[in-house]
């Protein structure tokens, strides 16, 4: 029996990949989360062996909760169920040490069938996907990143430096880094390229 954790901020969803889970024999939903932090609690809580995470979700993302787990050592293995169809995320994804990467449009026995192969020990990605995430690199650190992503949500190099605990100058080179390395012309523009590509 595999014992499945499921994690997406969307109720709906949520309740839908539940009733689809629990009509299979061999799979049990132990629980859901509605956030990273929710769902990071409850996975410390009820050790299940499969994570079903969401990537965009209020608290931790669902890459941040896999690099959380990788860091932690914990042997919950985790597949990602997304809208994303970007590379970059699916590379960030398995550098985190994901197992399955699917998107939510593909077909529903799908799903099922997938979290059987990543329970013995394999991978579930798609494939096209998973040509295009090795074409181009991701050239952000990931205290460019966090930076950008806040720019983006319109805080100020202020605001930013201190959400980061940094000075105000550290924050303005992250930031100069970034649209550098993205070949744009200001902060705005790098952000947009970025969650374009997946790398944020």
């Amino acid at each position: 029996m595999m014992r499945v954790l499921l994690a997406e901020d969307q109720a709906l969803v949520r309740g839908a990949l539940a009733a689809l889970l629990n009509m299979e024999s061999d799979i049990e939903v132990l629980d859901s989360a509605a956030d990273g932090e929710a769902a990071w609690r409850e996975i410390q809580r009820l050790k299940p062996d499969l994570l079903v995470t969401d990537i965009e979700m209020p608290g931790l993302t669902g890459l941040e909760l896999a690099q959380r787990i990788q860091r932690h050592e914990l042997p919950v293995k985790v597949v990602i169920v997304t809208t994303f169809a970007r590379p970059g995320f699916l590379r960030r994804a398995l550098d985190a040490g994901v197992l399955g990467y699917l998107l939510k449009d593909a077909p529903a026995e799908k799903l099922a069938e997938s979290l059987r192969m990543v329970h013995r020990g394999g991978r579930a990605i798609d494939p096209e996907l998973a040509v295009e995430a090795w074409s181009e690199a991701d050239p952000l650190n990931d205290r460019e990143r966090q930076a950008l992503r806040l720019a983006g949500e319109g805080l100020s190099a202020g605001d930013i430096a201190a959400r980061m605990n940094l000075s105000h100058g550290t924050v303005r080179n992250y930031l100069s880094e970034a649209i550098g390395k993205l070949g744009v012309g200001n902060r705005i523009e790098a952000y947009r390229l970025a969650r374009q590509k997946g790398w944020l």
